[in-house]
This record gives structure tokens, C-alpha cells and sequence, in this order.
């Protein structure tokens, strides 16, 4: 049963930064086709730099948003974290911080802040509670980039006490499903475990190489889930805590690499690389509290949305 609704989002002028990318697409889409919204508009690249104090004032002005979802993010994996440290950092941290100032000056209606699961302590009892978020630091190789996220929900906080903004922040966990991001230099782990797989046997190869141990441990979210879950939160949940989004689902790295290759075809083998990172240990939510504010769970199963991920690159990701 949904709380009492907050915000009708039908009528109202929805700008999504980040639009163009990988989550933006699937939540463009599902405000249009399955809440019936027509008047969504897009604040990404070339068109507006949100690094910039005039383009965020220049998106107020040119689209009059009444609700903002802010999902525009300098994202990679861990790789291109252990690369670009100042740089996820830098980004990140500008884009939030002059957008959350900019929305309160124009008394924007809401506000919807997505943060990350990078923004954990690096030894989080799990499943992860919101909580949870300040007893330790974050795991080192993504550390900027969570942090730098997680300075967000600290100002969406004081600006809703000090100044009544409607800012809301939500932390989901890995995302995939088509349309994703699956160059090798940026991906994260499941695109680029399809990518592998696929390409091997396009090629004729025999092996592929993986990151870590395989012993570490992930949750993902289907994309579409995602999105869905970005919506129900807008129009149903208005409080400063930080809601956990995720599918409840744990799984190793090794068992998702065999999952993959199954599912894909992929029957050579599979090399581990244990002079890589690992990352985070263990990463898993508890997400009872999104359940309760806005009734949100996740629908699809983790081996069908697999599945989908991998025709889509099939189809589209080559």
C-alpha cells in the first residue's frame, strides 16, 4: 500500500540531468510511457555543463523545472576510478553542490539526489543500512567518487533545514540492463563481463581474464527497476534520510562470471588476475526502508535481466 502521495508528477515539468545516459534513458522513458508525463526535458552534454554555475542557471531559466532528478555523474569502474581520482571527485562533487544550491534559490518543488553505494565504509556489516553510512571509510580504489556523492546528501540535509528544500537522496546499488556502458575503459562489472564473453565467442577464443579473486561480492539492480523506483520516490517520499535501492540479492563475482558465460554460450575458461583489485568486499542493501516509504521492490530476476543485457549487446552494444 503507497503512502499518501506527495506529488503528482503527471502535470508537472520534469528535467532529468544526465538524461542522455544509461539510467536517464530508462527513467526518460518511463515517466513518458508509464506515468503519462509530457513534459520531461533533458540537462546533459553539449547542451548544458553542470560543472558550470551559468549552465545549472541556464537550465533553471531556459526550462523551468518544477521537479529535477540529478543523475548526472562522472561514473566508471574500478579501474577508471584508480585512474581519474581528482577528476570523479572534482565532477561530482561541483555538479551537486552548485545544482542543490541552485535549486534552492529557485524554490524548486523537488529535488531527487541520486548518490552511490560507493559512499559505504569499505567494511559495512551486511546487508548495508542506511545507518550504516558514517561508521567508516569508503573502500580506497572509488573513495573520491563516494565521497564526493555522499557530500550531497549532506548539503540536500542542511538545505532542507535551514532553507525547506524538497531534496531527496537515494542510493542505489550497481546497475545494469541494455543500453548500458560497455567500454572496457569505464564499464563496471556485469557489461563488462558480457563484453567478454560475447566478444570470446565471436572470436573463436578460449579464455577470458577476469579482475580479483571472484570472491567478492555484488547486488545489481535492473535498470528499469531503477527507474521505476526513481519515480515512486519522487511522487511518494518527502524526508531528509537516505533510502537504500537494490534488488536483495547477493552474489559472488566468481558465480556471476559462470552466470554470465552461461547464459551467454561462453564455454572456455576463465582466468583470474589476483594481482587486480577486488573493490568493496561485500556489497548488499537492506532495503526495507524504500518498501515502506514508497513501496518499492524490485521486479525483475537477476538471471532474466542477464539475459536481456546480453541481447542487447548483441543487438546493439558492438
Amino acid at each position: 500500500m503507497l503512502a499518501a502521495i506527495n506529488m503528482e508528477l503527471k502535470g508537472k515539468r520534469i528535467t532529468v540531468t544526465g538524461g542522455k545516459g544509461f539510467l536517464g534513458q530508462h527513467l526518460v522513458r518511463a515517466l513518458q510511457h508509464k506515468h503519462g508525463c509530457r513534459r520531461v526535458q533533458i540537462a546533459d552534454l553539449p547542451e548544458y555543463d553542470l560543472r558550470s554555475a551559468e549552465g545549472i542557471r541556464r537550465l533553471f531559466v531556459e526550462q523551468k523545472p518544477d521537479i529535477v532528478f540529478h543523475l548526472a555523474a562522472r561514473v566508471g569502474g574500478i579501474g577508471a576510478n584508480r585512474e581519474n581520482p581528482g577528476l570523479f571527485f572534482y565532477d561530482n562533487a561541483l555538479m551537486g553542490i552548485q545544482l542543490i544550491h541552485q535549486a534552492m534559490e529557485q524554490r524548486l518543488e523537488k529535488l531527487v539526489v541520486l548518490g552511490t553505494i560507493c559512499a559505504y565504509p569499505k567494511w559495512t556489516s551486511v546487508p548495508f543500512k542506511e545507518e550504516d553510512l558514517w561508521t567508516g571509510y569508503p573502500e580506497e580504489t572509488n573513495a573520491p567518487y563516494g565521497l564526493a556523492k555522499k557530500m550531497l546528501l549532506v548539503q540536500a540535509q542542511a538545505y532542507r533545514a535551514q532553507y525547506g528544500l524538497n531534496a531527496i537522496y537515494l542510493l542505489p546499488v550497481n546497475l545494469y540492463g541494455p543500453g548500458d556502458n560497455f567500454d572496457p575503459q569505464s564499464s563496471h562489472v556485469i557489461p563488462a563481463l558480457v563484453k567478454k564473453c560475447v566478444n570470446a565467442i565471436d572470436d573463436n577464443r578460449d579464455e577470458i581474464e577476469v579482475w580479483g579473486s571472484g570472491n567478492a561480492s555484488r547486488e545489481f539492480l535492473y535498470v528499469e527497476d531503477a527507474a521505476e523506483a526513481l519515480c515512486l520516490a519522487a511522487a511518494h517520499y518527502d524526508k531528509p534520510e537516505p533510502v537504500n535501492l537494490g534488488s536483495g540479492c547477493e552474489i559472488t563475482i566468481r558465480e556471476l562470471v559462470r552466470l554470465i558465460a552461461e547464459i551467454a554460450g561462453f564455454k572456455g575458461r576463465i582466468r583470474w588476475d589476483e594481482n587486480k583489485p577486488d573493490g568493496q568486499p561485500r556489497r548488499m542493501l537492506d532495503t526495507t526502508r524504500a518498501e515502506k516509504e514508497f513501496s518499492f521492490r524490485a521486479q525483475t530476476p537477476f538471471a532474466e535481466g542477464l539475459r536481456r543485457t546480453i541481447e542487447w549487446y548483441r543487438q546493439h552494444g558492438r
